[in-house]
């Protein structure tokens, strides 16, 4: 070999593919390397375990899975041939998402797209060997697929004359013929985030979490898969995976990354993604990893200590503290979404008349509406309040080197008496002076207030679940940090923690 073929660069084609896309992600055969890490080592020097990836895009589980067994098996099975043979036939299995999919597993697995071609690293007498693609078929009920939620009138819009339909095998009860009964030790992957649900505008429901569902049903000796981590705090079609999630006490490991850039170098999830290591054999609590660039922090705690997943653990006795002053909580006085019933497009007119005299705040400027336009929350038309945008800045603050802060929110912004606001804002509270809105506004800028809300967010949407641990306090009264720190009673730690977290706002 010259000196020039040496230096050629050589790249992992899984690393190229895994920078693509933002829909359904690739996984670096770095990340996925991680999560078997995470497997008892013995498993890959067993011949009878029997891996399964439902969720096969790059066919990166099942290639690096068939590395460490082609080791962990060399003095059960000497000859190469045979040891190829038997791993491929007999340990690893995968149910790709699409036709496309199906061929790229095969390609990086078998090393052929077609397994009983003459190139495959070992010869099936079928040409897609144990990794199978067959489409699925979505089940209507009431205008929704039952199986994976997504609207019929947005299929029929976006799939109709496609060759995908994007009915996943694994949650469409169609699991493969030839493996439909089989015990599987280990179930594995990265499976599709959402589906377009048919709802109004961009609307998506989550779908990872029904292979999980479904990888549960099937009572393997372990379950690995890499998600969003917007299930933390629940949402859309979330609430009651968050529960089971979190009363798992068989979850023996979570590793968690805020900033999903750190686990999928170029891609931006807001809220982050997680991996997790499920045991059947397991019960108790869970180790728990947060990785935040180049900084990693390890706990180990009951996910249901609270009824979110609280992600990070350095702030859970700063939180401790809130809760066991017993001071009042925002929660219970910010106004649900949508405060007065203007839609976030609505911008009334344009000048003030003796019947529209109400101004109306929209995010192209301001109009003005009657009385009688209000729908919701009449009775604090009238009053002084402060808001904020519905959603955490820049995109979800997601591309946020960690080390430069998190603003968190929006600046705050004072509503005047006869002031209102569209679907685009939340009122965090109402007062009864100018000079409590103020003081009121200021809090809100305030380090302290914001990292707690920052603490419970798993989306970049912002809702009055995420004041749940937001003191509601006497505003008749500035405050500033260094008093909340002293009237909470944190340490030094704690303080350069949150200081570390939360760039001063503006």
């Amino acid at each position: 070999m010259s000196d020039a073929d040496e230096n050629t660069y050589n790249p992992d084609v899984l690393e190229c593919i895994a920078n693509l896309s933002n829909d359904e992600v690739f996984t670096p055969p770095e990340v996925a390397n991680a999560i078997l890490d995470l497997l008892p080592q013995e498993l890959f020097e067993n011949p009878d375990t029997k891996f399964l990836d439902p969720a096969c895009k790059s066919g990166v589980f099942l290639r690096e899975i068939a590395k460490r067994l082609l080791k962990g098996l060399e003095k059960e099975y000497p000859d190469l041939q045979e040891r190829v043979d038997h791993i491929f036939k007999e340990q690893l299995y995968g149910i790709a998402i699409t036709e496309l999919t199906s061929l790229l597993s095969r390609r990086s697995v078998y090393c052929c797209k077609y397994a009983d071609n003459k190139y495959s690293v070992t010869k099936f007498d079928n040409l897609h060997g144990n990794i199978f693609f067959t489409e699925g078929k979505h089940l209507w009920v009431g205008g929704k697929c039952l199986h994976c939620g997504i609207g019929k009138a947005s299929f029929e819009e976006q799939f109709a004359d496609k060759t995908e339909k994007h009915a996943y095998q694994f949650i469409h009860n169609a699991i493969p013929g030839e493996i439909e009964d089989m015990k599987f030790d280990v179930i594995i992957g990265n499976p599709p985030y959402q589906m377009s649900d048919g709802g109004s505008g961009p609307s998506a429901s989550p779908i990872y979490n029904r292979f999980v569902d479904c990888a549960k049903r099937l009572n393997p000796k372990y379950i690995t898969m890499i998600i969003p981590s917007r299930w933390f705090a629940g949402g859309k079609g979330l609430d009651d995976f968050r529960d089971r999630m979190l009363n798992d006490n068989h979850i023996s490991h979570l590793i968690d990354y805020p900033n999903s850039a750190d686990c999928f170098a170029g891609v931006d999830i807001a809220g982050g993604v997680n991996y997790f290591l499920w045991n059947r054999e397991y019960s108790g609590i869970c180790n728990i990893c947060t990785v935040r660039g180049d900084k990693k922090s390890y706990s180990s705690r009951a996910l249901n200590q609270y009824d979110i997943f609280i992600r990070s653990n350095e702030s859970i006795s700063i939180i401790q503290k809130v809760l066991k002053s017993k001071t009042a909580l925002m929660e219970d006085v910010v106004f649900s979404r949508n405060p007065f019933g203007f839609e976030s497009k609505s911008r009334g007119q344009n000048k003030k008349d003796s019947e529209h005299s109400i101004r109306l705040i929209h995010s192209q400027g301001e109009g003005y509406v009657s009385e009688s336009d209000v729908l919701k929350n009449k009775e604090s038309v009238n009053k002084w309040k402060v808001s904020i945008g519905k959603l955490v800045p820049s995109n979800g603050e997601v591309g946020i080197d960690p080390s430069k802060g998190y603003n968190a929110m929006t600046q705050p912004r004072i509503l005047k008496p006869f002031d209102v606001i569209t679907d685009s804002y939340l009122v965090l509270g109402t007062v009864d002076t100018e000079e409590k809105a103020n003081n009121f506004s200021n809090y809100m800028k305030l380090k302290f207030p914001r990292f707690l809300m920052h603490e419970t967010y798993s989306s970049m949407n912002i809702s009055r679940n995420n004041f749940r641990f937001v003191p509601w306090l006497d505003f008749s009264k500035p405050w500033t940090d260094a008093e909340l720190y002293e009237k909470y009673n944190l340490t030094q730690e704690e303080i350069d923690f949150i200081e570390s977290m939360i760039r001063p706002m503006e």
